[in-house]
């Protein structure tokens, strides 16, 4: 099994690209260790070092902790991804979906909001290693969490900002702001 990394805009993570499915669905995101969720992100979590996991479909995003260098961490991240998957063992215990919160009224309005999401912002946010998620939709202000290597990444305030709320904003007249959710 060949294992592809790749640098993300987030010093802190690297991409890693096993170059099979790692999500048939969706991803995951694990900012701290949820012993159980992810049999993938337990092993990562084993790792000394390891911060974060975020899954995407066909990556995995790994953050570390400050005190850690890339150098040392890298191969003990990759012999972890290797024996996870000759395992044989789910990338996740159970996918669970997330529509976000909305009033009914505005359903075709968050309709437009997540194709945008889906065809333009994720595509591009998953090169990097992270994804976006919706979070609700209320009087004209979009909430999106950031995850993978795209939270805590030092752009991930201009990319909401400027990229994101600009193109909404373009397409969908009824949105006046972006923010981050927490």
């Amino acid at each position: 099994m060949f294992i592809q990394t790749e640098q993300t805009p987030n010093p802190a993570t690297l991409k890693f690209i096993p170059g099979r499915a790692v999500m048939d669905k969706g991803t995951a995101d694990f900012p701290a260790p949820s012993p159980g969720a992810s049999p993938l992100a337990d092993r990562l979590f084993a790792v000394d070092g390891v911060a974060r996991v975020f899954l995407g479909s066909d990556f995995i995003s790994v953050t570390k902790d400050e005190a850690r260098e890339w150098t040392s961490l890298k191969p003990m991240v990759l012999g972890a991804i290797m024996e996870h998957f000759t395992s044989g063992a789910p990338a996740v215990a159970e996918a669970g979906g997330e529509d976000g919160e909305f009033s009914e009224a505005d359903g075709e309005v968050v309709a437009q909001i997540k194709e945008l999401l889906d065809t333009r912002v994720r595509p591009a946010v998953a090169q990097d290693g992270g994804d976006i998620v919706f979070r609700r939709y209320e009087e004209g202000i979009v909430y999106l969490r950031m995850q993978g290597s795209c939270s805590g990444c030092p752009s991930s305030s201009a990319t909401l900002k400027v990229g994101i709320e600009n193109m909404l904003k373009h397409y969908i007249p009824e949105i006046r702001e972006v923010r981050p959710a927490e």
